[in-house]
Order: structure tokens, then sequence, then C-alpha cells
């Protein structure tokens, strides 16, 4: 399998300012409501993200948490994750959101889903399955949230 494979994106322009969008993306508690990757549960308030460094931790539909380990961030513009189970290494597999504004009030969005450097054999199915149509599904219920109608 090539890396181009492991790499997956999908954009689309909202009609909303980045500065809101970016909001809903940096502040943990609100990504259930919004992901379509049917895979996260909660988030506890206040784990707003600020910086590289930053770790945010999500609970899963299993139960079980995850930390998210902030490896790219520019405030209102870009920010990025590695996931890992509570106290152990990332397994490689990254998500990245970036906003780039058209506008006052018109954002475009990308999201992007990265396992080129997935190491644990036991998530490739898993990271198979997430394909730009699922990216996609994502950034069309977070347009939802931030109140875009078009």
């Amino acid at each position: 399998m090539s890396s181009n494979e492991r790499v997956v994106s999908a954009s689309r322009d909202i009609a909303a300012a980045a500065e809101r969008i970016f909001e809903f993306v940096a502040d943990p508690s609100s990504q259930p409501e919004w992901d379509a990757n049917a895979n996260l549960s909660a988030a506890a308030p206040g784990q707003r993200v600020h910086a590289v460094g930053d770790v945010f931790v999500m609970t899963i539909t299993t139960g079980d948490q995850r930390e998210n380990h902030v490896v790219e961030f520019t405030e209102g513009r870009l920010i990025a994750w590695k996931p890992s189970e509570v106290g152990k290494d990332t397994p490689g597999h990254l998500w990245r959101w970036e906003l780039e504004p058209l506008g006052p009030t018109r954002t475009r969005v990308t999201h992007t889903y990265d396992w080129t450097g997935l190491t644990d054999e036991r998530r490739i199915p898993r990271a198979r399955a997430n394909t730009s149509d699922t990216l996609l599904a994502s950034i069309d219920r977070l347009a939802a949230a931030v109140g875009d109608q078009t």
C-alpha cells in the first residue's frame, strides 16, 4: 500500500468565520456532537486547545478514554492531534483540521486523516474505513453546528 492511500482528506467551504469554526474544533467537549466518526462519546469541558503539546481526553463509545496529543497548532487556522490509549505512546495516526478564511464569513475547511505512521496492526482495518466521504460527513456536521445554511 502506498503512503498516498494512507492519507485521506476532504474540503468544503462553510458560510461562517474561521474563528467561529475553530472554536468548535479546538473545544473537545463539542466534538462528539458533530464528529461523524461514530466513536466519540464525550469529552469534559475546559479542555480547549491552545498550543502544541496540549493533551485532551475523549471518552469513546466503548467507554475507554483516549488522550489526544496536539502536534500542530496555529490559533484560528490549524490543529492536529495524535490519539493514544491513556498513558501510552501514540500508535502514529493523525487527525488534522485546517481553516482557510475566504472572507469575513466564509471559510474553506479541510479535514485530513493521516495514518502513514500507524504502527499498531490491529488499527489498520479501522484506519482503512476512514475515507474522504467519512471526513466530509464530519465537515458537514460541523457546518450545521456552526450555523451554516448552505
